[in-house]
């Protein structure tokens, strides 16, 4: 995971503190998980758990149909394995997971 980006030019979005430029761009609940940065970020017609944050993006994301289940989901998860809950798919680089669970 790369650390929180340097300070040192507050224009550059990337270089603004960590949260704050994470909250600029919709995400919020920002917690460590299993020594990955997660989040809640709303997407067009779902929210998700954002896994893996780093200022080039993210590890991967697990959908959920409403973002109170996508934050009881992230409060109760330790980061390993999947996230309780039902989450629709997990998507990422290379993934592409419906929920076995949802069968």
């Amino acid at each position: 995971m790369t650390s929180t980006p340097d300070k040192s030019n507050k224009n550059d979005p990337l270089q603004q503190p960590w949260h704050e430029w994470l909250r600029a761009q919709g995400y919020s609940d920002l917690c460590v998980r299993a020594k990955a940065w997660c989040a809640i970020k709303n997407f067009n017609f779902t929210t998700a758990i954002v896994v893996g944050l780093d200022p080039a993006g993210y590890e991967r994301r697990y959908c959920f149909e409403h973002g109170h289940e996508a934050r009881a989901a992230l409060a109760a998860w330790d980061g390993r394995g999947h996230p309780g809950g039902r989450w629709i798919k997990c998507k990422g680089a290379g993934i592409d997971l419906l929920n076995p669970e949802l069968r």
